[in-house]
């Protein structure tokens, strides 16, 4: 039965809740440090930058009075040494929160897919938005630390300085400067995020559609091809990337906006300094010298606000981006870690599997795929699970191979839960065919050995052959060296299921749950497939979960199972003799 287990991945609903740009942020919370320096860094390099053009103001200016060499020696060493360390402080900012980022960056993907590895990620998400998801929306994060978390930090820093340095050298430039600033650094941002709120969020889903029409395009592309489908789904490709071009427009159009409006501020604001200075001097309130000072200090200012509208105008799609993100963290793993860590199923305990009360629905709301099912696999024998689609043998074998947690009842092996035991640790002594098997695109040796990594050809081949698999590798030209393709595309349906049977017997496993194993097999290879498999699966407890009911005058015991519930149970003549479903099927 589910119950609420130390899952590290956990997050409570209150945290949900939280604005996904500050959960990004906290992401990067461990290297707050590394970021704080960056930021110290940054301010140094754009502080560099604004002093360096105000030094050179003040030694231009100074120098038109022709003074002596010794005058401006001092501001000649400062030039040299602001403008190398503007180059150095920039590299050492670059370096170090760039650092933190990808370090921060490697983490989330981390635990993206932790997550993934323990929930039904192919069952909830679409393969080309899971695409998109683990690709463009977990890049996000490196985008909001590096562009949209240091840039606003460090302006305030050497905003606040370089406003302070000019309201000293003279009280109304440095209020016009923080005017200035505070429109191009604040008001024209905080508008490019109201103006890109949308498009951005438009533009993370339609990446995501864009990628899903995709991946279903070439996927899908022979039975596209075979039922004449193949324009209209390319069709839906187009429209998928227009929708993406109308949304990438409107947010260059924004960026221009943005970029326009900062420019017109940066003039205005120089142009009053300018004008204010001029009636300064003419005052006698600064020198000319202080007036240079003033205007290239002001013009070099809006230096350190020019990247900010276009950070503020991506927030709204790193924002979807980070919903996105959180959707997939958030989302609770189909099988939870069991209360204590680090147990084992010992090898030499008993094999018996009993099936207690077990109760399984994919929602709340729906109805239970398993209701109640009692069954029992003695150590050594083979159980046959028949009846028609759709009555919850497949949930069965999920829940067997931990794919699944119970919704009520046990699963036991050798008396003790499974939901006690790592999920690893389970199915290193439970292993099996699913109904529908990956096929990895690599070559028919390295597929086999995924079951049994220091597996000799010998007994790749031995497997092989009890899977019936054999003759046809053996005329491949290249045998166990034969590519399979993309999800065994080279192979037939039926190869592919054979392949999956091959290397569920390499495994050995001491308990071997079969779904459907001869699905995909023409009718002679798959009657002598299942015997085969009941001959290699002598010694083990073996679950066949089938429709078909060839063989099982071999197993041990037949259930029957109709809507989720055992409805018949016995040997294969007990449930001839008896009415009901299984012997109505046998004589049709």
């Amino acid at each position: 039965m589910r119950t609420e287990t130390s899952d590290p991945l956990a997050v409570d609903e209150r945290e949900r809740r939280r604005n996904p740009l500050r959960r990004m942020i906290g992401l990067a919370w461990p290297r707050g440090g590394r970021f704080a320096l960056g930021v110290l860094l940054g301010a140094a390099a754009t502080g560099s930058g604004v002093a360096l053009l105000g030094v050179a103001a003040w030694m231009l200016a100074t120098a038109a009075n022709h003074p002596s060499i010794t005058a401006l020696s001092a501001a000649v060493v400062a030039t040299r040494a602001l403008g190398v360390s503007k180059g150095v402080t920039r590299y050492l900012e670059r370096l170090v929160t760039h650092d933190a980022a990808f370090r921060t960056l490697a983490e989330v993907r981390v635990r993206v897919y932790e997550r993934l590895a323990r929930t039904e990620a192919f069952g909830r998400f679409r393969s080309g938005d899971l695409v998109s998801r683990l690709v463009n929306d977990t890049e996000a994060t490196l985008d909001l630390l590096v562009r949209g978390l240091t840039p606003p930090l460090v302006s305030v820093v050497t905003g606040g300085a370089t406003v302070l340095f000019l309201t000293v050298v003279y009280l109304p430039g440095g209020l016009l400067l923080a005017s200035g600033l505070l429109l191009a650094g604040l008001a024209v941002p905080l508008a490019a995020a109201a103006l890109g709120k949308g498009p951005g969020q438009r533009e993370a889903q339609a990446r995501g559609r864009l990628s899903t029409a995709l991946v279903d395009t070439l996927q899908g592309a022979p039975d596209l091809v075979a039922y004449g489908a193949m324009d209209r789904q390319v069709e839906r490709v187009y429209e998928a990337d227009a929708e993406l071009t109308r949304v990438a427009r409107r947010d260059a159009a924004t960026l221009g906006l943005s970029a326009g409006a900062t420019a017109l501020i940066t003039g205005l604001t120089v142009w009053g300094a300018l004008f204010l200075g001029v009636l300064a001097v003419e005052d006698g309130v600064i020198g000319p010298t202080a007036l240079a000072v003033l205007v290239l200090t002001t013009l070099a200012a809006f230096e350190i606000v020019a990247p900010l509208p276009a950070v503020a105008a991506k927030l709204g799609s790193i924002r979807s981006s980070g919903e996105r993100l959180f959707g997939v963290l958030d989302t609770p793993p189909a099988v939870a870690p069991p209360a204590k860590e680090g147990l084992e199923i010992d090898p030499e305990a008993d094999a018996t599997v009993r099936v207690r009360d077990l109760r399984v629905r994919y929602g709340p709301e729906e109805p239970w795929a398993l209701d109640g099912v009692d069954l029992e696999i003695p150590a050594g024998a083979t159980v046959a699970v028949v009846g028609p689609s759709g009555a919850g043998k497949s949930t069965l074998a999920s829940v067997l191979l931990r794919l699944r947690d119970p919704d009520g009842g046990r699963v036991e092996i050798g008396g003790v839960s499974v939901t006690d035991y790592p999920a690893d640790e389970v199915r290193r002594v439970v292993s099996g065919v699913p109904q529908d098997p990956h096929v990895f695109a690599s070559t028919l040796r390295e597929n086999l050995r995924l079951a049994k990594p220091g597996a000799q050809d010998e007994e790749l081949w031995t497997a092989l052959r009890r899977a019936r698999l054999a003759g046809e590798v053996e005329a491949m030209p290249k045998g166990l060296d034969t590519q399979v393709g993309s999800h065994g595309l080279g192979l037939s349906g039926g190869m592919r299921q054979r392949l999956a049977l091959a290397r569920a017997v390499l495994a050995a496993p001491r308990v071997l749950v079969l779904d459907e194993p001869t699905a995909h097999l023409d009718p002679d290879t798959r009657d002598a497939v299942v015997a085969d498999l009941l001959d290699a699966a002598r010694g083990f407890s073996t679950l066949l979960i089938t429709h078909d009911l060839t063989g099982l005058d071999r197993v041990d015991r037949i259930y029957v199972i109709r809507e989720g519930r055992v409805c018949q149970s016995g040997t294969h003549g007990e449930l001839l003799a008896r009415e009901g479903w299984f012997r109505g099927v046998c004589e049709r």
